[in-house]
């Protein structure tokens, strides 16, 4: 099977190793957002393609699984990426920031019918079954109580302390001791008690978690970055305990009577990495058509997610993205991604009533049946090993190489600045932009003014009154009227010596003919009268003033 990875980074080093010795894979495609830093990698590890995009991979068609191997922050907008383009998923955890966004890409999956897993590696190595078989000889007796811790000094890492990175010791350690209670006692939780010591950033450095079951039983789980701690988990019973060296990444099981005495001890088998269980459960899985894998279903996946997202919002830790309930800057194409606002938990200690298929896996798989010692040591495993053997020689160094350690740091700085320059870039524009409709809208409330003012100014003018040419003719008459030295030869004087026998142009009933017969005054002086003979103007003036006078 060709496998592409996105990221070049420590985890995704160790998993390079695992596929270089593991049958049935091929070293195919890896994805980088430095393209030198992708072919440095595929020259190190024997890859056939190097890519300096996310999506130039993706699009790919030889790519069969892909293996996201970026920090957790990122993982939402890679696995919708690679969905997408229609590739089974492998992803590491935490598997995503949020319950939200992993129920999201979840029904992605199975909507297309692609597989998606979440990279827990406790869950698929063998010695999780083992510990099952232990518990269900009953050889402990009942269990009533469990206890796990772990912790690396991990403060100098970035990314665990920054929020906007999802940064914390939840989502990078005590998701390990979480599912370490959920797979040994299952989801069957009455509620939840959780307190953690915060940094100055806001994110959690470390805390404790108390889980109560609805059965009676009690789980006390302990993460924190600020220390190495021995890493041990142990499972009390009535009869007596199991002790697991390094929960993280199972080493020695040792199971001890009431006399602390041990009775019984299993040696973890050589591996290559511990990644080889996962990816040959993703692989016998795409190959039977499934979607999940049986060692971390989905139901399981968005169980954990929710499980972290009820413990922080009890101690009031929100992401930036979830606090604005807007945008989150991630290393996705995209840039930004819009998300769907985490619903917040008000109480310290929240109930859950929701039965998980979990428990009924745990009745019929864990739960111990009553022996008395003798028959309850005959039904323990047989030990691969004999003796107590020293640590694994594939043991992986958590602070250089271990699952927790995040994509290279200044990848992550360069990308940051990259979406920071981008935000910037956005807000200009948004701003210029808004600068224009504002001159734009002060352009159009002044064309809007001036036309209502030439409405006005046009509003007022049709107000005036002017006078009908019959008033004017009124009062040119009642000017002529005034005048009584009248010169000869003036077009009155005229109009009065022309009969309608001497001009041919003069028809009875005409206006000149009236004119000819009016007696009005005549005027030289008067301008509106110096007019050419038998002009309309002069005609008429002088007839109606004459008419309205004989009126």
């Amino acid at each position: 099977m060709k496998i592409g990875i996105i990221g070049a980074g420590n985890i995704a080093g160790t998993m390079a190793t695992t596929l270089q010795q593991l049958k049935g894979t091929e070293c195919y495609a890896i994805a980088s957002r430095d393209v030198a830093r992708a072919r440095a990698f595929a020259d190190k590890y024997g890859f056939e393609k190097a890519y300096g995009s996310y999506s130039d991979m993706l699009s790919d068609p030889y790519v069969e699984l892909v293996y996201i191997a970026t920090p957790h922050s990122h993982h939402y907008d890679h696995i919708k990426m690679s969905l997408n383009h229609g590739k089974h998923v492998l992803c590491e955890k935490a598997f995503c920031a949020n319950a939200a966004q992993a129920e999201e890409v979840l029904y992605m999956a199975e909507e297309r019918g692609l597989l998606l897993a979440e990279a827990m590696w406790t869950r698929y190595m063998p010695m999780r079954g083992l510990i099952n078989k232990v518990l269900k000889s009953g050889i402990i007796g009942n269990p009533t109580s469990l206890s796990a811790n772990l912790g690396y000094p991990l403060i100098t890492k970035s990314r665990l302390v920054r929020p906007e990175l999802a940064g914390g010791a939840l989502l990078d350690l005590g998701v390990y001791v979480l599912n370490f209670a959920s797979m040994v006692f299952g989801d069957g939780i009455d509620s939840i008690a959780a307190n953690c010591v915060k940094l100055d950033s806001g994110v959690d450095a470390q805390e404790n978690i108390m889980l109560t079951y609805r059965d009676g039983k009690m789980a006390s789980l302990y993460a924190t970055m600020l220390a190495q701690t021995d890493r041990r988990g142990l499972i009390n019973g009535t009869n007596g305990y199991i002790e697991i060296e390094n929960i993280n990444n199972y080493e020695m099981v040792r199971v001890f009577n009431l006399e602390r005495k041990i009775v019984a001890e299993y040696t973890a088998p050589t591996q290559i990495t511990g990644y080889e269980y996962e990816v040959q459960s993703v692989m016998r899985a795409i190959r039977e058509g499934k979607i999940e894998c049986p060692e971390m279903p989905h139901a399981q996946i968005l169980r954990m997610m929710q499980l972290m997202d009820s413990i922080r919002s009890a101690w009031g830790i929100e992401y930036p993205f979830e606090r604005d309930n807007t945008t989150m800057v991630t290393s996705s194409e995209d840039g930004v991604r819009r998300i769907k606002k985490i619903k917040k938990q008000k109480s310290v200690v929240r109930k859950i009533s929701e039965k998980s298929v979990s428990d009924t896996e745990y009745e019929n798989t864990v739960k111990p049946k009553q022996k008395n010692a003798k028959d309850a040591r005959e039904m323990l495993p047989e030990s691969p090993h004999k003796g107590i053997t020293d640590k694994l020689p594939h043991e992986i160094d958590f602070a250089s190489a271990d699952k927790n350690a995040s994509d290279d740091e200044q990848i992550i700085e360069a990308e940051l600045k990259k979406h920071e320059q981008v935000l910037n870039m956005e807000r200009e524009r948004v701003e210029l932009l808004e600068k224009r409709q504002a001159e734009e809208k002060l352009r159009l409330e002044a064309e809007e003014a001036e036309k209502k003012r030439i409405e006005e100014e046009r509003r007022k003018q049709s107000l005036k009154k002017e006078k009908s040419p019959t008033e004017k003719l009124f009062d040119l008459g009642s000017e002529l009227s005034a005048f009584e030295n009248r010169p000869p030869g003036s077009v009155t004087e005229r109009i009065r010596g022309l009969s309608v026998e001497d001009d041919p142009r003069v028809t009875p009933g005409s206006v000149t003919e009236k004119l000819q017969r009016l007696d009005i005054p005549d005027d030289q002086a008067d301008p509106a009268f110096q007019r050419r003979k038998g002009a309309p103007s002069a005609n008429v003036k002088s007839w109606n003033a004459t008419d309205k006078k004989q009126g």
